[in-house]
């Protein structure tokens, strides 16, 4: 009851103030050591509007909180979105390399219907230009009765590097729920060009993962994949071009903050991170005299 009088006071507030320009959601790699019902708190307490959640593991040293199989969690999940008031915005990860095939991914799917979520995001790290297109359009075809969405992401480390790659799969795919997650640092580290995101089919983009580093990109494969996975920075920290990138962008997506800092974790705990987060976001991108959208 506590939880839901403080979501309910946080909108009261927001109502009398000035509307921010976008909803905001706290990504699961951000807070990874909550589990989904402390994520959702965490996230109602420091004024999100969405969370998103990883149902599977990406490396095996990482928690892992299986929505897809655990009924228990998923009820305790569902029951703190009740009761906060936040919702589901993605469920992650839908990473397709060559030795997995699309309908693997269909409880995940399932179950984040389930908890209400509208976009998943997806990797294609297949070396294979046909076989990776294939499994996409397989997956997005799974996933649309269920009202979902599947939001391409490019790491520079993958076999799917950067946005023109992603362009390919999008357009070789031709599929009305498939769509480009742009993540800022995935962006800037892959080189790709903010002029040729600017002549994207807006319908593609969903929403947006936010954050900042460091603007040189780090020599080797490796730190460039630590730096993304436990040192990102809060916007404005770094020398990325979040303003650039995200003026490219429809005026009105939900930015999703992704930026995990094991370090301050450690000192403040996940929550605070959180909290802290967004607090820098809201006040770096209100800073923003300008988003050149012409």
């Amino acid at each position: 009851m506590a939880a839901h009088r403080r979501c309910r006071l946080r909108t009261l507030r927001e109502a009398r103030e000035p509307r921010h320009r976008h909803d905001y959601s706290l990504a699961h790699l951000t807070a990874l050591p909550l589990s989904p019902p402390e994520l959702v708190d965490a996230a109602a307490n420091a004024g999100y509007r969405y969370v998103g959640l990883r149902l599977t593991r990406v490396t095996p040293q990482e928690p892992h909180y299986p929505l897809a199989t655990d009924p228990a969690l998923l009820r305790s999940t569902k029951a703190r979105l009740a009761a906060t008031g936040v919702d589901v915005l993605d469920i992650e990860l839908a990473r397709i390399g060559p030795d997995d095939e699309p309908r693997d991914f269909l409880r995940v799917l399932e179950a984040g219907a389930e908890l209400g979520a509208r976009l998943v995001i997806t990797q294609l790290p297949d070396p294979d230009p046909v076989r990776k297109v294939d499994h996409f359009t397989e997956l997005c075809d799974l996933a649309r009765p269920l009202g979902l969405t599947l939001d391409l992401e490019f790491p520079s480390w993958t076999e799917t590097a950067d946005l023109a790659e992603a362009v390919r799969v999008l357009r070789a795919a031709d599929r009305p729920n498939a769509g480009l997650l742009i993540d800022v640092l995935h962006f800037a580290r892959s080189g790709s060009s903010v002029a040729e995101l600017r002549t994207l089919p807006r319908e593609w983009f969903h929403f947006a993962h936010v954050c900042d580093a460091p603007a040189e990109i780090p020599a080797g494969t490796a730190e460039v994949i630590h730096t993304a996975r436990f040192q990102r920075l809060f916007p404005g920290e770094g020398g990325l071009d979040v303003a650039g990138i995200l003026a490219a962008l429809p005026p009105d997506i939900p930015y999703a903050l992704e930026i995990p800092r094991a370090t301050l974790v450690a000192q403040v705990g996940a929550g605070e991170h959180a909290r802290l987060a967004l607090a820098a976001a809201r006040r770096h991108l209100a800073s923003l005299t300008r988003f050149d959208r012409s």
